[in-house]
């Protein structure tokens, strides 16, 4: 079919000269210049062309482009020639057939560069690519440097006319092997997967597990998740249990403001309405109390030793739970003592029926 195609040309170059080697040599110098001036297009021409957009997105792709465009002419030019001098047969398939694997590899270096230049961009623009982030970039990149392998590889098969059903079956007996020995590592790393997906949390969130953990999110890795506790505590928890627990995400949503509850108790015949008062003003004083929504106070139930209230404010983030906690328990003790507020405590009354007899005398 090469020779079919090349008939044309081999024709054309006979009007110059009937020596091979001579019509090799002129075709090669041709596909050089050839090169040269389509280096010149891309160098120039793709640069001039991207720096009208306000990406430099495009100005990497094009500055990419160059190596492998000239690289390809070259080599299309090498194996024209190698056609014309008309090679023993075995000879002529074996240089054409290392021509094209060099082009594949050339190409599919490209694909890799190129993804990772898609990839980067795609991972600085969150808002509008929200998969892949800083956190995810290693598993896209390490997925797209396998499909590129896989791509390559069976190019090269296809290449080299091999049989690719003895390399799928080894393929697919390592496979299984590798499957049966680390099932509970690529049971994480699936899960792991599932987690970036579905995104129930985030880095930076504050989330709470139905096991009692509560933390701040400061990694998320193919394998495991890391919480940072309120001890300065790192907690590691792979991420098959983090894919089946029941999770509280308490900075998702519209807003990371957290409502807090504080609960309080006062004596029976206390005023109600000034308890609440105290309540209210004990939060609106505090600074680390949002404005909006205001405090609230709720009569929760009747006690065995006096009426159990509670404090409902919004602080601006779930981290500052415990000093605001203890801010407020400490202004409410405070203003009540001011006020007279009885703070209840259980109490015991002793009743004596009658006094024993006092004993007998000798």
């Amino acid at each position: 079919m090469i020779a079919v195609a090349m008939q044309p040309l081999i024709e054309l170059l006979t009007r110059f000269t009937d020596s091979a080697p001579l019509q090799a040599l002129m075709v090669l110098g041709a596909s050089v210049v050839l090169a040269l001036v389509v280096d010149l297009l891309v160098g120039s021409l793709l640069p001039w062309l991207a720096r009208l957009t306000h990406h430099e997105l495009d100005d990497e792709l094009a500055r990419l482009l160059r190596a492998p465009t000239l690289k390809t002419v070259v080599l299309l030019g090498l194996m024209a020639s190698a056609s014309i001098l008309q090679l023993p047969e075995q000879a002529e398939v074996a240089t054409r057939r290392g021509i094209a694997t060099i082009l594949i590899l050339v190409w599919c270096l490209f694909g890799a560069r190129a993804a990772k230049v898609l990839l980067t961009s795609a991972s600085k623009s969150t808002d509008r690519f929200f998969a892949v982030e800083a956190r995810t970039y290693p598993l896209f990149d390490n997925l797209i440097k396998l499909l590129v392998f896989a791509l390559c590889t069976f190019l090269l098969i296809d290449t080299w006319n091999l049989n690719a059903g003895g390399w799928l079956a080894s393929a697919g007996i390592i496979g299984v092997a590798f499957g049966f020995a680390a099932q509970d590592t690529l049971g994480n790393l699936f899960a792991g997967v599932f987690i970036i997906a579905d995104a129930p949390y985030k880095m930076g969130d504050y989330i709470n597990l139905e096991s009692g953990e509560r933390g701040k999110v400061v990694n998320i890795g193919l394998r495991s998740t890391r919480l940072l506790t309120r001890d300065d505590v790192v907690v590691t928890i792979p991420n098959a249990v983090m894919g089946k627990a029941r999770i509280t995400n308490e900075t998702a949503g519209d807003s990371p403001r957290h409502r807090m509850r504080v609960a309080v108790s006062v004596a029976y015949g206390s005023d109600v309405a000034e308890v609440r008062r105290v309540l209210r003003e004990a939060a609106v004083d505090e600074e680390l109390v949002c404005e909006h929504p205001e405090p609230r106070v709720r009569l929760r139930c009747f006690a065995d030793s006096g009426l159990d209230l509670e404090l409902l404010c919004w602080i601006p983030e779930p981290v500052l739970r415990g000093q605001v906690l203890d801010l407020l328990n400490t202004s409410i003790y405070e203003r009540f003592n001011a006020a007279g507020i009885e703070i209840p405590y259980p109490k015991r009354d002793l009743y004596v029926k009658e006094m024993p007899a006092p004993p007998a005398g000798p």
